[in-house]
């Protein structure tokens, strides 16, 4: 099932979400993603990631995300 694919464990990366039977964080993920490299030079990288647990990785951000609270700051006139 795709949601076992992100574990969390206090032993492995100090408990953040990784991909399951790696030390690749969802973080490092993001990270990487948001810097340009794509999915493709990412398993280059990480011969031990899958497609798989990079759409893992994207879902349960999505989902961390979806479920916080936004409070907008109020706009700062200078």
């Amino acid at each position: 099932m795709a949601k076992d694919i992100i574990q969390c464990d206090p032993s492995i990366m100090m408990g953040k979400p990784v991909v399951a039977g790696t030390r690749i964080t969802v973080e490092l993920i993001l990270e990487k993603l948001a810097a340009g490299e794509t999915v493709e030079q990412l398993l280059q990288a990480h011969p031990r990631l899958t497609k798989e647990g990079v759409q893992a990785a994207l879902a349960f951000a999505a989902k961390a995300l979806s479920s916080d609270v936004v409070y907008p700051l109020p706009n700062k006139t200078a």
